[in-house]
């Protein structure tokens, strides 16, 4: 066995959120969220847990209920109005991930603007693996337009066409932007970055 194999978690969790903006909690919250298992050593990926989260929206304001989620995927603010209430969904969360090895598609702004902050509360009860998209930064290696900065992140979509499906990006794969769906590529985009030696965990 490579002694590089004893620092690789036998499994991986990697999460994705879809929310109602990009500014994070309190101002937007969490209304899908999506749970894979990957085995990085045997390159499989294993769906755990989906699920709509449910809120009073009788309070939301327009900026919420015209959110970007709601106006360009599948996903209805009715889905959320009648969906199993956040705090069950807290719950459940934090029972699957507590303990475990996770990573996400972007851990700045899935984790450090949603999952750590309350009521989630999820900061300090796992252990958190590399950021995939960061990860990927240095594989897709798309030019900054910053000053001092070498790549910018790619976004999922890329990523996955030009490291999955080698590299066409001319056309890229079209996400539906739920949860689920993109924890899976994600998923995907890992494995075989895992494969190229281009992510360690």
């Amino acid at each position: 066995m490579n002694l590089d194999d004893y620092c690789i978690p036998d499994e991986i969790y990697v999460v994705d959120t879809e929310t109602t903006g990009l500014d994070g909690i309190p101002t937007d919250v969490v209304v899908d969220i999506g749970i894979c298992m990957v085995d990085l050593k045997k390159g499989m990926v294993s769906d755990v847990y989906s699920a709509v989260v449910g809120y009073d929206i009788t309070d939301w304001d327009d900026r919420r209920k015209k959110a970007w989620i709601f106006e360009n995927t599948d996903m209805t603010l009715e889905m959320v109005a009648s969906a199993t209430p956040l705090d069950r969904i807290v719950r459940e969360v934090r029972v699957i991930l507590d303990g475990k090895a996770v990573t996400s598609y972007n851990i700045p702004f899935d984790m450090d603007k949603f999952l750590y902050k309350m009521p989630w509360g999820l900061k300090g009860s796992f252990k958190e693996c590399t950021d995939i998209m960061k990860a990927a930064t240095r594989v897709c290696k798309l030019p900054s337009q910053f000053y001092g900065v070498e790549y910018r992140f790619p976004k999922l979509d890329h990523a996955y066409s030009q490291i999955v499906l080698g590299g066409n990006t001319d056309q890229l794969y079209k996400q539906d932007h739920r949860a689920l769906s993109d924890a899976r590529m994600a998923s995907q985009v890992m494995i075989e970055m895992f494969r190229n030696k281009d992510y360690h965990p």
